[in-house]
Order: structure tokens, then C-alpha cells, then sequence
């Protein structure tokens, strides 16, 4: 769950958001959510095609953070809100728990926390993209890579995949109010 600490800091940052550009405001483009819309519903169908498969737990969990990251931008587009490119999943967490809070569970933005971090760290995308140090994340990966189990990590595949589709659920409810 969100803790007040974390809602302070993620206000504070979306402030900081705005004045560095990171996040505008802007007419939302039915288009562009369309697209956001459709990229989400194409990673969740990559992911559910990849777990019945037994192909890579690895990218059921990308694939279904995607899921989830696509359709939280769809949403904020839709509020007005255009996530810009540096940082973009820093930016969309901390602007879901800002414009979202109110409207869906909480326990729902604790999701797409929670996936966001599994999802960065198992494919070394937050070390790019958030700033973490190199070695911090290749020991995060490396642990994922080689030392779980397939058993672990098809539960955290199909954990990710569960999480996401009730993400992607709510968030639809919000985009048809």
C-alpha cells in the first residue's frame, strides 16, 4: 500500500515533473490514447500467449508491465497529462499516484509499483532509465537469470500477468467515466 511518505514524494516530484518538462499538460488526443490502449492490449495478449506457452517467464513479466505502464499513460492522457520521454516510468508511477489515487484502489497503484520495479530490474531497464548504479541491477538480474528456479519464476510470471490483467481492468473502468 501507499504510505503518506510516498504520496508527499511523488507530489513533490510531479511538481518538479512539470518544471523540467518531464510531464505537461495537454489536450488529450483520442488517437494517441487509442494507441496507448491498443499497445497494452497487444503486450497483454504477448504475455498470455508466452505464459500458455511456457516461453519465457522473463518477458511475461516485461510484457505484462508493459501492459500496465501503456494503459496508466493512456489514462493520464486522457486526464490532460502527456508523460514526456526521459524517465517516462518514474514519471507515470509518481503521476498515477498523484492524479490517480483518488479513483482507483490504492492497492491497484501498489501493483503497477510493484510491477514496475520487477519488470525494470529483471530486464536492466532501470538502470538506464531511472539512474540506478550498473552493478546494483546486475546483481538484481543475475539472481533473476540464474539463481531461481523455473518454478519461481513461472509464479512470478503468472503473478505479474494476474496483477496486470486486474490493473488493466480498473483502468478501463476509468477510461469509459
Amino acid at each position: 500500500m501507499l504510505d503518506d511518505e510516498k504520496i508527499i514524494q511523488a507530489e513533490k516530484n510531479v511538481k518538479s515533473y512539470f518544471k523540467e518538462g518531464l510531464l505537461k499538460n495537454k489536450t488529450p488526443d483520442e488517437n494517441i490514447i487509442n494507441i496507448l490502449i491498443k499497445n497494452s492490449e497487444e503486450s497483454i495478449k504477448v504475455a498470455d500467449f508466452l505464459d500458455k506457452n511456457k516461453m519465457s517467464s522473463l518477458w511475461v513479466i516485461v510484457c505484462s508491465y508493459y501492459a500496465m505502464y501503456y494503459m496508466a499513460n493512456a489514462i493520464l492522457y486522457k486526464m490532460g497529462y502527456k508523460v514526456g520521454d526521459r524517465i517516462s516510468h518514474k514519471v507515470t508511477s509518481d503521476a498515477l499516484i498523484v492524479f490517480i489515487r483518488n479513483k482507483l484502489e490504492q492497492k491497484y497503484l501498489a501493483d503497477f509499483e510493484e510491477a514496475k520495479e520487477e519488470a525494470l530490474d529483471v530486464t536492466k531497464l532501470k538502470a538506464n532509465d531511472l539512474g540506478e548504479s550498473f552493478e546494483f541491477e546486475r546483481i538484481k538480474r543475475s539472481k533473476f537469470q540464474y539463481n531461481m528456479t523455473e518454478s519461481v519464476k513461472t509464479s512470478k510470471a503468472r503473478t505479474s500477468l494476474d496483477r496486470s490483467k486486474r490493473f488493466l481492468f480498473e483502468i478501463e473502468k476509468l477510461l469509459l467515466e
